[in-house]
């Protein structure tokens, strides 16, 4: 279960105004950060950054700033509050207390001379909003005149009550300022359990010899290599199972993919490992794809139910990849009562092998312009 600190800012605070817009909406390069801190900890911001630039922020280093900022840990939501308004919502990537980075990166406006805010965190995927505080508070349940002040973290019993209810507060912040529905967990679900009959082809023992004789790639690993490589284009972390990663390094002498599932992302790892392909965005899910080639559609609906389950507000698309012909079975299966129930009608979307394939060669020699979403536009409703 993941922390939740808030940090408050005045409205109308001219000089952190300044800092925010110079650290966390321009964000920072690590080759300025790189000076001031030590080698493991650039190797961490680089394993989860890259070479992008970082938001970052800071708060002074009073005893209880001090105690909460020890408490702080990867993978913790971060809010910045402006008033009355959430501002910011990210992911605590690390932390490190210097004077010195504090002082490359934030000078004083006014005043003392002498402050620093020398308590840094760096936040993956930060995302603005414009969301009342009180729609935050009623979610934990704080009374709606409550006052926040400095830096606080959220206690555990109201966490845990959180948590209880809801999944992923990220996705359930974004949705309200959207206007969208939020979801509760549910546990009476059950799932179908009688998955369909395979469809068996009559192959010839000439068609068998040919096959034994040429070792051929499957298509499914073809498309998987597709998808990760693509995924690289459009500046994403990639995963894939770790049963599939040798397959990709003999075929295609592929291995850019992470060799293990990242810190943060908070689903259970085993909802998520199996998964085909996983596009990552630092310590947030940015696209998920199920490849069913001989395999049924119905196995990869029965994964992202799950994932549906446990995490019913997320905000990232699913994609069922399968050759066109497939895409009537897919409409079937989505008529299930269980998959209507958790709308994957509405959340998954259904990607063509061509479709792929087009989006592949269209990239071949540049990725600019390569994003998420070119992938949602080239796939279609599933239902």
């Amino acid at each position: 279960m993941s922390s939740v600190f808030l940090l408050y800012m005045p409205p109308g605070n001219a000089e952190a105004m300044v800092h925010y817009q110079d650290t966390i909406r321009q964000k920072v390069a690590l080759s300025r950060i790189s000076p001031h801190i030590s080698t493991n900890l650039r190797a961490n911001l680089l394993s989860i950054f890259g070479q992008s630039p970082i938001a970052v922020w800071g708060s002074t280093g009073g005893p209880k700033n001090r105690t909460n900022f020890e408490r702080m840990s990867q993978g913790d939501d971060l809010l910045i509050v402006e008033g009355d308004s959430v501002k910011l919502i990210g992911k605590v990537a690390a932390k490190v207390e210097s004077k010195e980075l504090s002082q490359e990166l934030w000078r004083p406006l006014r005043g003392d001379r002498d402050t620093s805010w020398e308590l840094i965190y760096f936040i993956a995927n930060p995302r603005e909003l414009d969301l009342p505080f009180t729609a935050f508070c009623s979610l934990f349940g704080y009374a709606k005149n409550f006052q926040l002040r400095g830096f606080t973290p959220v206690a555990p019993a109201r966490l845990q009550e959180f948590y209880d209810k809801y999944d992923d507060l990220y996705s359930i912040l974004v949705r309200l300022q959207q206007g969208q529905p939020i979801t509760q967990r549910t546990t009476d679900i059950l799932l179908p359990t009688d998955a369909p009959a395979t469809e068996r082809a009559e192959v010839s023992p000439e068609e068998i010899d040919e096959a034994l004789r040429v070792p051929a790639v499957s298509e499914h690993v073809r498309i998987q290599w597709k998808l990760a490589r693509l995924g690289l284009k459009a500046g994403e972390r990639v995963w894939v199972p770790v049963g599939d990663q040798a397959k990709l390094r003999q075929a295609f002498q592929f291995d850019s993919f992470d060799a293990e599932f990242s810190a943060g992302i908070d689903l259970p790892h085993s909802y998520i490992e199996n998964i085909d392909v996983v596009w990552k965005q630092e310590f947030r899910i940015g696209a998920a794809y199920e490849i069913e080639n001989t395999t049924s559609i119905y196995s990869g609906l029965l994964r992202f139910a799950d994932l549906n389950i446990i995490a019913p507000n997320t905000l990232y698309p699913m994609f069922i990849v399968a050759p066109t012909e497939k895409k009537g079975r897919l409409r079937e299966q989505l008529r299930r009562p269980a998959f209507k129930r958790l709308e994957l009608d509405k959340k998954v979307r259904f990607l063509s092998y061509e479709a792929i394939d087009e989006i592949d060669q269209f990239f071949s020699g540049s990725s600019a312009g390569l994003n998420v979403d070119v992938i949602l536009a080239k796939s279609e409703r599933a239902a």
